[in-house]
């Protein structure tokens, strides 16, 4: 069986911060939006379909225990959860939280202007207030 490695593009624009137990937990850089990206750790998989059953339903559950800390944590309007892999085929899940006057609302977050990089202070912070609402 090959070592699961991560894309490097997931590993350039956005930083682990929690490993779960199918997950790598990772907060994108872009600080636009609180965006956290889970990433299965299966090597050579590129689509949901493609793990085991049990992964599957673990995937599910690590989505909504992601999806309702990042809501804690932000007090966000609406969370949005895709597995959209069109450039980086290795499985991912996009779990974001969208304000009614986030930059592009209500459109997608994809393709939308240029990044902005966190400073790291307020990364440090949105990593902590994440973590926190863990507990």
């Amino acid at each position: 069986m090959q070592p699961f490695i991560l894309d490097e593009r997931l590993g350039r624009d956005s930083e682990s911060i929690l490993k779960l137990g199918l997950c790598d937990l990772r907060l994108a850089r872009d600080s636009r939006w609180p965006w956290l990206i889970l990433v299965p750790q299966r090597p050579d998989v590129s689509e949901i379909f493609d793990l085991t059953p049990l992964d599957q339903a673990v995937l599910t559950f690590e989505q909504v225990t992601v999806g309702a800390a990042l809501k804690k944590a932000t007090g966000a309007e609406k969370i949005n959860i895709a597995a959209i892999g069109n450039i980086v085929r290795q499985l991912h899940v996009h779990v974001v939280a969208r304000f009614e006057n986030d930059p592009n609302w209500p459109g997608p977050i994809w393709g939308f202007e240029k990044p902005i990089p966190y400073q790291e202070e307020t990364f440090q912070a949105m990593k902590n207030r994440i973590l926190e609402a863990f507990q």
